[in-house]
């Protein structure tokens, strides 16, 4: 803990630094001469912080990174007035060793201790940022609309085009896996042996080597994917299941009690609705209220709309960061 931010170390985060052993580690978190940034960066920046992390042994600095040990990181910071209105546009920017911005999905600011935390598997340079993305089709006020601007202001999404997000079109099965994986940092493959048979080569191909090298889909059947098909709501919690269990991000069950029980799927008159493969996904979404349902209903074979599938990124990303 410092005046600068708080970092919390996990356990196995130095398995990757193998000539570690016998050697004093320190970590170092310090501010960053914004004059070493270039001038769009640093406009951009203005006057929020900026830190830099380090890892050093026995003194000497040591470049850090271990997908599978995150550190969490918070950063003090008092919002402006309009940025606390639209909190949700509060991120995190990496500034890499050639200046440039990338930003870390899984920013937050947290109002509750008046931090911005995230989570990184590398140590740079961090800066904080405020990126309010509007679109014209999205009502001031409307029960998506912090979800929409969480999701573009991370740059999951960029809308449809023409300054639109297109909020009540069907999403596609191609788009949804490319948000979502957008929204946890896992990255498209480059190049791939071994794909799904109709992946073609377009924005979403990437994605889909990659989605089918961790596990996170098999598909339709028949080596498929079926990407320009819409996608059910069953089919967008189960991948949403499948990329929580391969990134170790799920939500804590909310306890039982006499006030308020936890929910089950028997609580929802279509539970029978629900198929064998999506049954273990939507009882935990259900069971941590990632999702709610309407009028008492899951609604799993239907379609999913844009701004369902932003709603529940939100809600789930927001839970896991900033809280």
């Amino acid at each position: 803990k410092t005046a600068l931010g708080n970092v919390s170390i996990p356990s196995g985060m130095l398995s990757t630094i193998k000539e570690a052993g016998g050697k004093t580690v320190g970590i170092t978190i310090a501010t960053v001469d914004k004059s070493t940034l270039p001038a769009d960066v640093k406009a951009a920046i203005g006057n929020k912080p900026v830190i830099q992390l380090t890892l050093t042994l026995n003194g000497v600095e040591t470049a850090w990174s271990n997908p599978a040990a995150p550190v969490w990181v918070s950063i003090p910071y008092t919002p402006r007035a309009a940025e606390l209105e639209s909190s949700e546009s509060i991120v995190i920017w990496f500034i890499d060793a050639n200046g440039n911005i990338i930003t870390i999905p899984n920013g937050c600011y947290r109002q509750s201790d008046g931090t911005v935390s995230f989570s990184t598997t590398h140590f740079s340079d961090f800066a904080i940022a405020y990126n309010k993305v509007g679109f014209k089709d999205v009502p001031d006020g409307i029960w998506y609309e912090r979800a929409v601007s969480f999701i573009a202001a991370r740059g999951i999404t960029s809308g449809t085009g023409n300054g639109n997000f297109s909020p009540d079109s069907k999403l596609t099965r191609g788009q949804f896996i490319t948000m979502l994986m957008r929204a946890y940092g896992i990255e498209p493959d480059t190049s791939w042996s071994d794909n799904f048979s109709d992946s073609g080569s377009t924005w979403y191909t990437g994605y889909l080597a990659a989605a089918k090298r961790l596990g996170i889909s098999a598909g339709v059947g028949n080596n498929m994917f079926a990407p320009d098909r819409e996608i059910t709501r069953q089919e967008m919690f189960t991948l949403l299941y499948n990329v929580l269990r391969v990134m170790k991000q799920f939500p804590e069950t909310k306890k039982s009690d006499e006030v308020s029980p936890g929910r089950t799927l028997s609580e929802f008159t279509d539970e029978g609705q629900i198929a064998s493969w999506a049954r273990e996904a939507m009882s935990l979404l259900v069971e941590t209220d990632t999702i709610s349902g309407n009028a008492g209903k899951l609604a799993p074979q239907s379609t999913a709309t844009r701004a369902e599938m932003a709603q529940v990124l939100y809600n789930l990303m927001v839970r896991i960061s900033c809280h």
